[in-house]
C-alpha cells in the first residue's frame, strides 16, 4: 500500500511543476495546518459540550427511574368515572385529529384504532383530516369513515383542495370548525398510529386535575423494529429520546418537544399561544415552545405506549431525518429572541431552551458526529503536525456510545451498527441544520415519510417492488459513495503511513458509507 502511494506521488512529482509543490507547501504551511488545528479545537470543546449533556440526562433520568418519580406521583391523577346523576357528562368533550396524506397502506389501522378508544361517544368527535392527491386514497378513506360513522361513531371526513401548511394547515383549518369549541382537549394521531383503547382514559387526567398543564405526551412504540437492521437502529436512538430526552426534560423543567403525536393538548393552551403556524416544517416543536413560553407545563408518560411504524426504507428515513434536522434549526433562528424577550418563564427554562433544547441536542450533536469523526480525524492522517488527544478520540466517543445504548439494552449487540450508521446519518443532518439556520431552498420542504404498513405481507413481491423502486438508478447515493471513497484513501494513507491506528475506524466508517451509498440498507426486495 506504501508502495502504491508512493507511485502515486512520484508520478504526480512528474506532471506538476515544481513552483506548484513549493506553493502547496507554503499553504499546507500557513492555511491547513492552522485550519486543521482549529478545528480539531473546536470540535473537541463541541465533544465535551455534548458529553455533558448527555451525561446531565442520563443522571436525571436515572434519578426519575430509582426514585420511582412517575407522573402519577408529581402530578394529580384519578380516572375519570361516570357520574350517576350526570351520566357521561362527567367526561370531558374530547376531540380526535388524523392528519393523513396519501396513507393508503395504513388508513385502515388508524381510524380503526381511534374508533376504538374508551370514551363515551357522545362526549368524542374524531375528525379524519384527508390531504390526499390520489383520489381513489381519498375514496377509501371516505368509505371507512363512513362505515363507522354508521356504527354510531361522531367521525367527521375532511379533505381540502389544497394542502397549504401541509400538516399545520389541515390541523389550523380543523380547529377553526364551529363544533371543536365545545371540546376541552385534542389529542392527534400521525396515519401509522394504532392507540390503545385506554389512551384517553390514562391521559386525559392529568390534564382534568392540573390545570397547569398543557400537554401530555406518550411514548412511541414500534410495530416493525425487527424488520431489518436499519429499523433496529432506527428503534435504539428514538428509545433514547423518549427514555432520556424526554424523561428529563418532563423531570427537570417540564418541557420536552411535542412529537407531532400521540400527545394530548389543552385547546386553549394552543389557543393562547396562537394556534398552529405553518413557518417551518416542525409545527409540533414550534407550538410546544410558543406553549412553555407561556408557563404551561408538559409532562411525559412513558408507561402509555402507541404503535407506530418507523421507515422502511433509507429514501423514506433520509426524507424525514432531513425535516426533523432542518426544522428545529430554522424554528431556532427564527424563535431565539422570542425566546430571551419572553416574560413568563424563568432564566433558567430559557437557559434550558437555548443551551440544551437547541444548540446542544440540535445543532452541535450533528456537526461534531460529522466534522469530527468523518472529517477532521480522517483528515489528520494526511498533516502529521496535527494531532488529536486520545480522550476526545476514544474516551468522549465511548461515553456517549454507552450512554445511548442504555436506551434499548436488548439491541446493546448492535451498538458498532448503531455507530457506523449514526455517522453516515450525520451528513444529511449536518447539512439539513445549515440549510435550516441559512433558510436555503430546501428549508420548507416536506415530504410525507412513505409508510408500508402491512403491504410486505399481504401483497405480491412484484407489486412491492415497483412500488419501492420503480428505476434502477434511484438506489444510488453518489454523495455518500463520494465521501466513502475519499474515507477510504484517508484509511489506506493512515495504514501505510501513520502509527495512530486511525484506519481501525476510518475503514469500516468507509465501508458503511459504501453500502448504504449503494443502496443496501433498509427493505431490501430481492429479484
Amino acid at each position: 500500500m506504501a508502495g502504491a502511494f508512493d507511485l502515486f506521488f512520484s508520478s504526480a512529482t512528474l506532471v506538476l511543476p515544481e513552483q506548484f509543490w513549493a506553493l502547496s507547501m507554503q499553504f499546507k504551511t500557513a492555511v491547513l495546518v492552522p485550519t486543521m488545528k482549529m478545528a480539531v479545537v473546536l470540535c473537541l470543546i463541541m465533544s465535551v459540550m455534548l458529553l455533558i449533556e448527555k451525561m446531565s440526562m442520563g443522571i436525571v433520568s436515572l434519578y426519575a427511574k430509582i426514585f420511582c418519580r412517575k407522573p402519577e406521583k408529581i402530578y394529580k391523577w384519578e380516572a375519570v368515572k361516570e357520574d350517576e346523576e350526570q351520566g357521561s357528562l362527567a367526561y370531558p368533550m374530547v376531540l380526535v385529529q388524523v392528519p393523513m396524506f396519501n396513507e393508503k397502506e395504513v388508513y385502515k389501522l388508524s381510524i380503526g384504532a381511534v374508533c376504538n378508544l374508551a370514551w363515551p361517544s357522545d362526549r368524542l368527535i374524531i375528525q379524519v383530516l384527508d390531504d390526499s392527491t390520489e383520489l381513489i386514497t381519498r375514496d377509501l378513506v371516505q368509505k371507512e369513515c363512513e362505515k363507522w360513522r354508521r356504527k354510531g361513531i361522531n367521525i367527521d371526513y375532511i379533505s381540502r383542495d389544497n394542502r397549504n401548511g401541509y400538516k399545520a394547515g389541515a390541523l389550523k383549518e380543523a380547529m377553526e370548525i364551529s363544533y371543536v369549541q365545545i371540546c376541552e382537549y385534542v389529542t392527534i394521531f400521525d396515519a401509522d398510529f394504532q392507540p390503545d383503547s385506554d389512551f384517553l382514559m390514562r391521559t386525559v387526567p392529568f390534564l382534568i386535575h392540573n390545570p397547569e398543564i398543557g400537554l401530555v405526551q406518550a411514548r412511541w412504540k414500534f410495530v416493525n423494529a425487527d424488520d431489518c437492521m436499519m429499523t433496529r437502529i432506527q428503534e435504539m436512538s428514538l428509545n433514547y429520546h423518549f427514555k432520556i430526552e424526554q424523561q428529563s426534560g418532563s423531570s427537570t423543567v417540564s418541557f420536552f418537544g411535542f412529537n407531532g403525536t400521540a400527545g394530548v393538548w389543552r385547546i386553549a393552551a394552543i389557543n393562547e399561544a396562537a394556534g398552529w403556524k405553518e413557518r417551518t416544517t416542525v409545527e409540533d416543536m414550534d407550538l410546544a415552545v410558543r406553549t412553555t413560553l407561556l408557563g404551561w407545563k408538559f409532562v411525559y408518560v412513558g408507561s402509555v405506549k402507541v404503535k407506530s411504524e418507523l421507515p422502511s426504507t433509507f429514501k423514506a428515513y433520509r426524507f424525514q431525518q432531513h425535516r426533523w434536522s432542518c426544522g428545529p434549526a430554522n424554528l431556532f433562528k427564527k424563535m431565539a429572541l422570542e425566546i430571551l424577550r419572553a416574560k413568563k418563564v424563568s432564566l433558567q427554562k430559557k437557559f434550558y431552551l437555548i443551551y440544551n433544547f437547541f444548540l446542544a441536542r440540535r445543532i452541535i450533536s450533528h456537526n461534531v458526529t460529522f466534522f469530527f469523526y468523518c472529517v477532521v480525524i480522517p483528515l489528520s492522517v494526511f498533516i502529521p503536525e496535527v494531532e488529536i488527544p486520545r480522550w476526545g478520540v476514544v474516551y468522549i466517543p465511548t461515553i456517549i456510545t454507552c450512554l445511548n445504548s442504555l436506551g434499548t439494552p436488548s439491541s446493546i449487540h448492535l451498538t458498532f451498527f448503531w455507530i457506523l450508521f449514526e455517522n453516515v446519518m450525520s451528513w444529511h443532518r449536518c447539512k439539513a441544520v445549515f440549510i435550516g439556520l441559512t433558510e436555503a431552498e430546501r428549508a420548507n420542504e416536506w415530504i410525507v415519510t412513505e409508510k408500508l404498513g402491512d403491504m410486505l405481507k399481504t401483497k405480491p413481491l412484484v407489486n412491492v417492488v415497483n412500488k419501492i423502486r420503480t428505476k434502477f438508478w434511484d438506489r444510488y447515493n453518489f454523495s455518500e459513495l463520494g465521501i466513502g471513497i475519499c474515507l477510504w484513501m484517508c484509511g489506506s494513507y493512515d495504514y501505510a503511513y501513520r502509527t495512530d491506528h486511525y484506519f481501525v475506524y476510518i475503514y469500516p466508517l468507509s465501508i458503511s458509507f459504501l453500502i448504504m451509498g449503494f443502496g443496501y440498507v433498509g427493505a431490501f426486495i430481492p429479484k
